[in-house]
């Protein structure tokens, strides 16, 4: 393998949008660290582990990088990407879903990675001026015209 040859490796993640119950028009986002070592909020998410369903996933992680208890309501797409780590090109493909709190208190305690740094619910209209990349304001757009 040449110096400049990638091996490619696919990865699917599942996540997305939990609902506050005792207010519906906000949601949860996290905070960690970009590339660039600043904090970017996102929508939480992580990888699919074992047989887990997309939706099984997307619960878990959801529940683990905010400490939400939710289930799902419906799916808002998926976004692709690539991108370098080392010799490795990583194509990503992240699923996310409009989920409903069922319980829990907002936390970031319960992650088990140590890569959330602060999660807090937003105002899903203010998500255009919080959220850190393009793709996930789609979703968060996606996501408010299904909440009216």
């Amino acid at each position: 393998m040449s110096a400049k040859t990638l091996r490619t490796v696919v990865e699917v993640s599942s996540g997305g949008l939990v609902v506050s119950s005792s207010n519906p028009s906000q949601v949860a986002l996290i905070s960690h660290r970009n590339r660039g070592g600043g904090k970017d909020w996102v929508i939480p998410k992580g990888h699919v582990e074992g047989s887990e369903s997309l939706e099984q996933t997307a619960v878990r992680e959801v529940a683990e990088e905010t400490g939400i208890a939710c289930e799902v309501v419906a799916k808002l797409g998926e976004i692709n990407y690539s991108f370098s780590v080392g010799r490795k090109r990583i194509k990503k493909t992240v699923h996310h879903f409009l989920l409903r709190q069922l319980g829990g208190e907002l936390s970031a305690d319960n992650d088990p990675t140590g890569e959330v740094l602060d999660v807090q619910w937003f105002e899903i209209n203010e998500l255009d001026n919080v959220l850190g990349h393009a793709n996930e304001k789609l979703i968060a757009t996606k996501a408010k015209g299904l909440m009216n």
